[in-house]
């Protein structure tokens, strides 16, 4: 609705435009999903009518709309062509970046595989964060990887540490992270060393075996070429020719993530990976990563890489749980510092009444 100089209401008529583009018969099914699912979505999101006939695909709506789709449909259609499964997530990611009009190269990322897994699969990053998150590890000596549960950050660390590993760039990989429990208290746990420590490193045992295989992690964790260890047990080392990947920085404490990042030796690569909004530290603890990203922005040779939750790859619920939770945070966040200012104001009032 729009106002006259002579304050009457004016309705503005948005243009709608057709365009049309071709479907490849054979892409149609996957591009398409099952029922149409893909199609119902992208028209409900981006406000537009699409009409498949003889391989051809009309699609009808506001003119910005219309292109915005006619992208993302040339998008599908190139990972159709290269043989990908669409899933769920291409189809929101496209979407998601459509409408904050955002252009996704999903070709090009799709064309950078890390490497495979014992499957088969290839190992890629999916979204424009991860493709910046694995580029600054290979162009950086250290790189911080920040972001929600369900990025990817542990996985494609992992995926770049077997890599180089396999390509003879380093003789080792040694893991890390913080043995503290999510929340609870476990107690002492039964058993040697190895199995006191291995539920803490379970997430990262899941992607060795995933990408590397069962047989061969063992066979390299008993020559002493894969190690995983709680971060107690770095102390006094100097780790040369490594990839050393330290997982749930964000519960080390900053006198250990000193420690940690001075172990550094010669032809080593660090990756250290966190989410600030999921940490087990006591009350009143600060974590190691939250100084870390403060003091160490500005050296040269370390990079952050800040994933957020329109990279998340997991199930399409993780990224609305993720979502949910960042905007509660934010309003308690507003909403608790309102107060404080507040209580100050009224005290330096009293004091200067005094």
């Amino acid at each position: 609705m729009h106002l006259s100089a002579d304050g009457e209401r004016i309705l503005l008529e948005v243009a709608v435009i057709e365009d049309v583009m071709n479907i490849p018969a054979d892409e149609e099914k996957a591009i398409f999903g099952a029922y149409d699912e893909n199609v119902k979505k992208i028209e409900r999101a981006m406000n537009v009518t699409l009409i498949s006939r003889d391989g051809t695909l009309k699609i009808v709506g506001p003119e910005k709309n219309v292109a915005a789709v006619k992208k993302i449909f040339e998008q599908l259609s190139g990972l159709a062509a290269r043989g990908n499964d669409i899933t769920e997530q291409n189809v929101n990611y496209l979407i998601s970046m459509a409408m904050d009009s955002k252009e996704a190269d999903v070709l090009e990322l799709d064309s950078d595989v890390i490497c495979h897994t014992i499957n088969g699969r290839p190992v890629k990053p999916k979204t424009v964060g991860q493709k910046n998150y694995v580029d600054s590890i290979r162009n950086n000596m250290i790189t911080f990887g920040i972001g929600p549960a369900g990025t990817g950050k542990t996985y494609l660390a992992m995926a770049m540490a077997i890599t180089a590993f396999r390509n003879d760039e380093v003789s080792r990989i040694i893991m890390t992270r913080p043995a503290i429990e999510a929340g609870e208290k476990l107690g002492f746990l039964p058993g040697d060393l190895q199995s006191k420590i291995d539920p803490y490193l379970r997430p990262l045992y899941d992607a060795l075996y995933q990408i590397m295989g069962a047989d061969s992690f063992q066979k390299n964790m008993e020559k002493g070429l894969i190690e995983v260890a709680p971060l107690a047990y770095m102390r006094g080392r100097t780790l040369d020719n490594a990839y050393i990947i330290l997982d749930e920085a964000q519960n080390t404490t900053p006198s250990q993530m000193k420690m940690f990042l001075t172990r550094i030796g010669f032809g080593s690569k660090v990756i250290v990976t966190g989410d600030m909004t999921q940490k087990d530290l006591a009350p009143g603890t600060q974590s190691g990563l939250d100084v870390a990203s403060k003091i160490l922005r500005s050296v040269d040779g370390i990079a952050f890489c800040e994933l957020t939750s329109r990279d998340v790859v997991r199930h399409p619920l993780v990224q609305k749980i993720v979502e949910a939770y960042e905007k509660y945070e934010k309003k308690n966040s507003r909403g608790s510092r309102e107060p404080d200012s507040a209580s100050g104001n009224g005290r330096r009032r009293q004091r200067r009444s005094k």
